[in-house]
């Protein structure tokens, strides 16, 4: 069958990709000789299984496709896999009446090397998206756009193209290295908290999320909740017979946007998101029932704290509206950066190193840049996703030694 115009475009411009790589970054040496230079993974390689992951939609709920991939490709490269089953039911209602979560089978991935799972260092990232899916596309013969390019399936391919190399060289041996890829992580993390229950310990965990290929040295903290309001359903010509819900939660989110959070030097402002917002069901019916979500980003303080804050301000408004918190929260995060050759940066963004329970050093790394995260241009360059793969390689050498 011959190939469609677009079919033969994509392939083509993979092609060029990986021309452009191998001619122009590493003129002094052959193909084969990068191929197989140092127990090199191959570019071409470590390009099929970016694609691979990225065209797979695995919007958070619905990651069961993209795990059996991942959990069959690493069993074909000789790696132990152990499968974690996580409970749908944490996932938030507005998750759970989209996915269809009955025939949504959602596990971590545990992959080692050798038969026990015991390891000195844990390499992390996830493998859920946050919505919609927007499908694989290399543009411009060095950039890779499409959901999850960035976040994290691109630190998922460098992690495990750098252990493979690392593997193949013989610097790491049976019981050095295990991988953790979790769901769940772009709505709460309960992927990473069921992953407590493996009883494992680590000396490094190092994660992988987008820091544009510096090391991260903490993260602000992270709270969030949804309020709720309930009025009575009436005739909007008649307004005094009913009792809007949207008119009761408007002036409490008003309240919550005006809040002053505490700011640090590190970190910066407390920021305030009122993400979605929902209410009523048409404009001639007074409004029963309205909700809104809420994100919080701390740069000082507690979640405990700041819980107080927004109920205190929210008492002087209307007592009558009801709070869902998710989650605890937790503060600003501190990562360690110790490691010599890298650029170190702060990230407003959370992740899974709170959820993950221990004594363990932490580091933060990967490529791409939030900033294009979660958007409609989510993207990031072939380079980045090379130069990742020694970065991968430089710090579990650093945990090793």
């Amino acid at each position: 069958m011959l190939l469609s115009i677009s079919a033969w475009y994509q392939t083509w411009l993979l092609a060029s990709v990986l021309l452009i790589l191998f001619t122009a970054a590493n003129a002094h040496v052959g193909p084969q000789q990068l191929l197989n230079n140092g127990g090199r993974v191959s570019s071409k390689k470590l390009l099929q299984l970016h694609r691979d992951l990225v065209k797979f939609e695995s919007i958070t709920g619905n990651e069961d496709a993209v795990g059996r991939y991942l959990a069959d490709y690493l069993r074909g490269h000789n790696f132990t896999v152990e499968k974690q089953s996580v409970d749908s039911s944490t996932l938030g209602e507005e998750i759970s009446a989209s996915q269809d979560l009955a025939k949504s089978d959602r596990f971590n991935i545990l992959a080692y090397s050798g038969s026990s799972p015991k390891s000195r260092v844990l390499v992390s990232s996830h493998i859920d998206t946050v919505p919609p899916f927007w499908p694989y596309e290399v543009r411009n013969s060095k950039e890779i756009w499409g959901r999850g390019t960035v976040d994290a399936k691109g630190c998922v391919a460098a992690q495990i193209a750098a252990v493979q190399e690392l593997r193949t060289s013989g610097e790491i041996n049976d019981g050095d290295v295990a991988f953790l890829f979790v769901v769940g992580e772009e709505t709460g993390g309960d992927g990473m908290r069921k992953a407590n229950d493996l009883n494992l310990s680590w000396e490094t965990a190092i994660f992988g999320e987008p820091t544009d290929l510096k090391l991260a040295s903490g993260h602000k903290g992270n709270f969030g909740f949804r309020i709720r309001a309930k009025g009575k359903a009436g005739h909007s010509g008649y307004p005094w017979l009913g009792e809007s819900a949207n008119s009761m939660l408007i002036p409490a989110l008003a309240a919550i946007d005006k809040l002053e959070l505490p700011s640090s030097h590190k970190y910066g402002n407390t920021t305030i998101n009122i993400g979605r917002m929902e209410g009523g069901v048409a404009a001639n019916v007074i409004a029963e029932t309205a909700s809104a979500q809420v994100a919080i980003r701390l740069a000082s303080g507690t979640a405990q704290n700041t819980k107080k804050m927004v109920l205190d301000a929210i008492a002087k408004i209307d007592k009558r509206l009801e709070f869902d918190f998710s989650s605890e929260g937790y503060g600003p995060v501190y990562i360690d950066s110790d490691v010599e050759g890298f650029e170190t940066i702060v990230v407003n963004y959370g992740t899974d190193i709170p959820n993950l329970k221990g004594h363990h050093k932490r580091y933060l790394y990967g490529p791409g840049s939030i900033l294009v995260a979660h958007s409609d241009h989510e993207h990031l360059t072939v380079d980045d996703l090379l130069t990742a793969v020694d970065g991968y390689k430089r710090l579990i050498r650093a945990a090793l030694n």
